[in-house]
């Protein structure tokens, strides 16, 4: 339920190869065994693409992979960590002076931010220290929220230690909002179906107030998740915050073209709410009120009778001030067209007609062709590795997470399968095997995983 906290497992360690590992590189590293472990697992977003921090619904479901912690507290105020994977060096700091640089967003900051944001929660001054040891076994900067399982874990660590409870619900939302101390102005879906998943079942996730409902996925087909080898860390780009300011300003905009209060507005979502109006009228709304071509910092303030101070200040995030033109219309679009594709795609798997799988590729091709034309969140690879899928078999194909580079995600009939996956991976990493690490080449069928979990070593 997510009114309770995440599960607790006692486990025998022995019995778990990764675990024993993990608790034998902890001895090796600390000197000393560890209390606990936690792990926390990254995310394929199905379909609803950047439309969590405007307020929309979302489809989500856990992977297996995941982020896993070894934790032992330690009677001194200091916090060290440390990574199995040597490409991330050591860190250790004072559990009471926690610093995080927003200009170059490394490892251990996304593990700051999640311990950061229990400890002020609960308003705690003098924190206890602790050892951990991190593996991590979602490819990093692939769009299947890495980042985000890392923070959550550590979230969880840090309320284990501290002795406390919350929901999974509070968790989730605590998780959201520390994860903005590195500077990435998220909506919520990744910590929320970190912690709210369960096996077997995909998730609406909807928002304000937080809760999740089971998405019945269709049994005769498999999600594929496919990396186009291309990373794209969105902390440390400027393009995920501008899309957030342009769909905060073509709201206030179309607050204001309506006669509603528009400076109180900052969600795509609350115009709809406020105007009581579809999604699709939303969408003609956007057609009357919002032109085509980009906006200049000017022109956005006389449409809101400002100044440019004003809007510097009160509005533009710091890292957004020095942007010459925001693309409004074309986001606003792209917005309430793909909310209203997750409501589809939803109502599609309730109903389970046959062709269900088709429909619901359909929808997944269609998001994909907003996320590149009128969101420009794709890149060419991405574009390349779609096209690959759907000629291979897939019915539906599209981006996944925050684009830019990462992962697709395509819908294949089970029964095509094996052949799916030999022919796009002769296809795209065979082909571009000179310019593509062995490492970074990931081709895989996923079903829904569960969320967070503490183990206990029986």
């Amino acid at each position: 339920m997510a009114t309770e906290g995440p599960a607790t497992r006692r486990v025998q360690v022995a019995e778990h190869p990764r675990l024993l590992k993990l608790k034998e590189m902890f001895k090796s590293k600390f000197g000393s065994t560890p209390k606990f472990y936690v792990r926390a697992p990254g995310r394929v977003n199905i379909i609803g693409e950047h439309i969590d921090y405007c307020g929309y619904s979302v489809l989500p479901m856990a992977v297996e992979q995941d982020m896993l912690i070894a934790v032992e507290p330690v009677k001194t105020h200091t916090l060290q960590l440390a990574n199995t994977n040597p490409l991330y060096p050591d860190f250790s700091t004072s559990a009471n002076h926690i610093c995080i640089d927003k200009t170059k967003p490394l490892w251990h900051h996304y593990f700051l931010c999640g311990f950061k944001g229990i400890q002020e929660h609960f308003g705690i001054s003098k924190l206890t220290g602790m050892n951990c040891l991190v593996d991590g076994n979602i490819p990093p900067s692939s769009g299947l929220s890495s980042s985000s399982a890392l923070v959550c874990c550590a979230g969880l660590v840090t309320l284990i230690v501290l002795g406390m409870n919350l929901s999974k619900v509070e968790l989730a939302e605590i998780c959201a909002k520390s994860e903005r101390y590195i500077g990435t102005e998220g909506g919520g879906m990744d910590q929320s179906i970190s912690f709210l998943a369960e096996e077997g079942t995909a998730k609406l996730i909807e928002f304000s107030p937080l809760r999740a409902t089971d998405v019945k996925l269709p049994s005769e087909a498999v999600f594929v998740i496919a990396h186009s080898c291309v990373e794209m860390n969105k902390a440390a780009t400027s393009h995920f915050n501008i899309r957030v300011m342009e769909c905060r300003l073509a709201a206030k905009l179309l607050a204001k073209y309506k006669g509603l209060q528009w400076d109180k507005v900052l969600r795509l979502e609350e115009v709809q709410t406020k105007l009581g109006i579809s999604l699709e009228e939303m969408l003609l709304v956007t057609e009357n009120a919002l032109h085509a071509e980009p906006y200049s910092p000017e022109e956005i303030c006389r449409c809101l009778g400002i100044s440019l101070e004003e809007l510097r200040t009160q509005i533009l995030s710091s890292n957004t001030q020095d942007v010459l033109t925001f693309k409004l219309y074309q986001r606003a679009k792209h917005v309430y067209s793909e909310a209203a594709r997750v409501l589809q795609f939803k109502k599609i798997c309730e109903e389970a007609p046959d062709n269900m799988v088709q429909l619901l590729g359909e929808l997944m091709n269609q998001s994909h062709r907003s996320c590149r034309d009128m969101y420009e969140c794709s890149c060419p690879e991405l574009d390349q590795l779609v096209d690959i899928c759907r000629n291979f078999g897939a019915k539906g194909s599209r981006l996944t997470g925050a684009g830019w580079g990462g992962c697709t995600v395509s819908i294949v009939p089970a029964d095509m399968l094996p052949n799916f996956l030999t022919n796009v991976h002769e296809a795209y990493y065979q082909r571009n095997s000179s310019s593509i690490a062995l490492e970074k080449q990931s081709l895989f069928a996923t079903k829904p995983g569960g969320g967070a979990l503490v183990f206990l070593e029986a």
